[in-house]
């Protein structure tokens, strides 16, 4: 009995000692992997940018041969049919093509903050922008997001389709005054109006059927709020008093190190939903916040609001909440883009209304 009590104890051991040895080569395991895609991604990133200097450089060429009227646009099509020619399969240098890279480059050759930009994006995504972007205000903006949120093309052709530039411009997100004081970033992390077009909700819905499509939809969703932000629970409970309460949506957000409480109404803003999320944050703050993190961050989302009714209601409360929009229909761009015109015309320091190129 005893050898066999022996053997038993020294197979486990042996067990044991696979299991610790396994777990330890599944780390190591893993960090190879990590290595290899951020290997894998510094390389794309490097032959991208060697692609976009040459694309840059070519625009160069053109241009300046054209603006010496030493060539015409004859020239540039023979210079596609002679491309062809001699480097038989490469592509990307029709004669289409060849313009963009002029347009391309003279329209950032003399915008030294933006010029810096262009090489850490595909050639798909410029071919967007230069070709949906009328001002350079609104160039630089898309640059500037497509890099920090790491759009595919698909997402930054669904944000230039949404007006999100206009929108940004002409709607500045609804806060409190406690957020501006806590949380000064919050101003340029949040949006006053987020589109969800892709739940694919009807006209008139129940919350429950947005916050379920939310749920089913949620990557899309997290995408649009924008980077950083971190998904932590749906109907997370909260227990006050000997009560249980519901929280319909709980967020992190890794730039600003705090709790986001998200409340969800499919009717347009009352103040009193201020209460409420008033209520969750506090419990969260007390109970959930861990220690080294920030005071937590409430936003009501709601199908409509009256701007006014919005500034009456946050002017005197003490809560760190904003209000916001969700519109389940992509906004008439045309019609933004006419707004945005005339805040322009309203708010030019000179006579002339900005350069639109």
């Amino acid at each position: 009995m005893r050898r066999t009590s022996d053997k038993t104890k020294a197979t486990s051991k042996r067990g044991s000692a696979n299991l610790a040895r396994f777990e330890i080569d599944e780390t190591t395991f893993a960090e190879i992997a990590e290595l290899i895609a951020a290997s894998r991604e510094r390389a794309l990133q490097s032959v991208n940018t060697v692609l976009i200097e040459l694309y840059w450089r070519v625009g160069e060429i053109i241009s300046r041969k054209i603006e010496s009227a030493e060539w015409g646009d004859g020239t540039v099509d023979r210079l596609s049919l002679y491309v062809a020619k001699r480097q038989p399969g490469i592509r990307g240098f029709s004669r289409a093509n060849l313009f963009r890279m002029r347009q391309f480059y003279e329209t950032y050759r003399d915008d030294p903050i933006v010029s810096p930009l262009v090489r850490q994006l595909p050639w798909s995504h410029h071919l967007t922008i230069l070709g949906q972007s009328k001002r350079r205000e609104e160039r630089e903006f898309y640059l500037r997001l497509a890099i920090q949120e790491k759009w595919s093309k698909r997402e930054l052709e669904r944000q230039v389709g949404a007006a999100l530039f206009e929108r940004v411009v002409l709607s500045r997100p609804r806060v409190s005054p406690v957020v501006r004081q806590t949380h000064p970033d919050a101003l340029s992390i949040f949006k006053d109006a987020y589109n969800v077009e892709f739940l694919g909700l009807p006209q008139v819905h129940a919350e429950a059927d947005f916050h379920s499509a939310l749920l089913d939809k949620l990557k899309d969703f997290l995408i649009e709020l924008g980077r950083d932000f971190c998904f932590v629970g749906s109907e997370y409970p909260l227990q006050v008093g000997g009560q249980d309460f519901a929280l319909d949506l709980l967020l992190f957000h890794r730039g600003l190190n705090c709790l986001v409480a998200v409340e969800l109404k499919v009717t347009r803003f009352q103040p009193e939903y201020l209460g409420k999320l008033s209520f969750y944050l506090e419990a969260l703050d007390r109970d959930v916040k861990k220690d080294h993190e920030r005071p937590s961050i409430g936003v009501l989302l709601c199908a409509s609001k009256d701007d006014e009714v919005v500034e009456y209601a946050l002017s005197r409360t003490l809560s760190p909440a904003l209000i916001a929009e969700y519109q389940t229909q992509l906004p008439d761009k045309k019609l933004l883009r006419s707004k945005l015109h005339e805040f322009y015309l309203q708010n030019a320091s000179g006579d002339e209304d900005p350069q639109e190129s």
